[in-house]
């Protein structure tokens, strides 16, 4: 038995989720215990600065580091206090990081790239325990996407003889994973199908009290504007072939604003946010089945932050009429929790010397051993 913590901030910047992960005999991962730790207004709003920012400063960069790892550590504190467990027995830390910048083709003819604001030599000084961090740039650098890399996880946890099932994350971006029977030979499929929490979060705040659209009741107030989501589906991103990831590079509010024609009222436009992502993932589905020449999915299980979103949920449910929506909790391991616990999956697997990636969702050349290792 091993105990391994992951971390995870998502492109919400709502806060650190902290997941306490023991990995048993047969190298099944078990949730522990949780942490949830609130992203302060002063580091938020810094990091969004940083997000959407074309020049940064060192001090700035720093600044958010060193604020941003102490959290982390103030994180890892409570999940241990949670769940009575002693740092000693903590084989090591998967620390995801902050997305900053997510460029898996480059920009301006440059190399591609992808920035994780982290300092994992600070979290393991702080905490005592070693640390596994920086796992995408591995798969970028073979030639991926670097992203997504849950899905490795997903099929872990939920691949299953007899039946076709989708993994839909809605985290700041939505990204899904299809996942054949066991006995099919075939690996699992996995992309980016386009915003989901992002945009709602940030319209949300532009024009209501408070930082998201909490079970998404402001967009069920509205109407959707179906001229406006047809202009946003017709951007080139929703129509990519897998593999495929994005980010606020191309998703923000100026790309929003760059679609309305003035006058229309914010909770339709939010309604209409709300109806793009159900759509995109609607598409992202339909294009997954088609390239595994898959029947649909026996069930979807929806995670991240918007699956305690009805309003979602149910656009969802309204798009794929033929799969069920099942939550994660049904099948052992609860919906908010599968991306920090993915990464204390991988920090297991990079100190195993086992492959992370999976080549068949981020188009690497191979799969590879991910994450640098800092020793406690």
């Amino acid at each position: 038995m091993s105990l391994f913590i992951g971390l995870m901030s998502g492109t919400s910047l709502d806060g650190i989720d902290a997941a306490l992960v023991e990995i048993r005999e047969g190298n099944t991962p078990r949730l522990v215990a949780t942490h949830e730790a609130p992203m302060p207004d002063a580091l938020r709003d810094l990091l969004w600065r940083l997000c959407h920012a074309e020049r940064v400063t060192f001090s700035d960069l720093a600044t958010a580091e060193d604020t941003f790892c102490r959290l982390q550590a103030t994180a890892i504190e409570a999940v241990l206090i949670a769940s009575g467990v002693e740092r000693e027995a903590i084989t090591a830390i998967g620390s995801h990081g902050q997305t900053i910048e997510h460029a898996p083709r480059g920009h301006d003819a440059g190399p591609a790239y992808t920035l994780q604001l982290d300092n994992p030599s600070l979290l393991a000084e702080l905490t005592g325990c070693t640390v596994v961090a920086d796992f995408r740039r591995r798969d970028l650098a073979a030639g991926g996407q670097a992203a997504p890399l849950a899905p490795a996880f997903h099929e872990t946890l939920f691949r299953a003889p007899g039946e076709w099932r989708l993994v839909l994350n809605l985290g700041g971006f939505a990204n899904l994973t299809l996942l054949p029977p066991a006995e099919d030979e075939r690996a699992p499929l996995g992309f980016d199908t386009g915003p989901a929490n992002v945009l709602l979060d940030a319209w949300h705040a532009r024009h209501r009290v408070g930082r998201f659209d909490a079970g998404g009741a402001w967009a069920a107030s509205g109407r959707v504007d179906e001229a406006l989501l047809e202009r946003l589906l017709s951007e080139p991103f929703f129509h990519l072939p897998a593999p495929r990831s994005t980010g606020r590079e191309l998703f923000h509010l100026d790309w929003l604003q760059g679609h309305l024609q003035g006058g229309e009222a914010p909770q339709d436009v939010q309604a209409t946010l709300a109806e793009l992502t159900a759509a995109s993932v609607a598409l992202g589905v339909g294009m997954a089945r088609e390239r595994l020449d898959a029947p649909p999915a026996a069930v979807l299980v929806p995670c991240g932050g918007g699956a305690r979103n009805s309003d979602l949920l149910a656009r969802l449910a309204r798009r794929l009429p033929e799969t069920p929506l099942l939550a994660g909790e049904d099948w052992g391991w609860p919906a908010e929790w599968l991306e920090a616990g993915a990464f204390a999956w991988l920090a297991w697997r990079r100190l195993a010397g086992l492959p992370g990636n999976l080549p068949s969702v981020t188009g690497a050349a191979g799969t590879r051993v991910l994450g640098g290792v800092y020793a406690a």
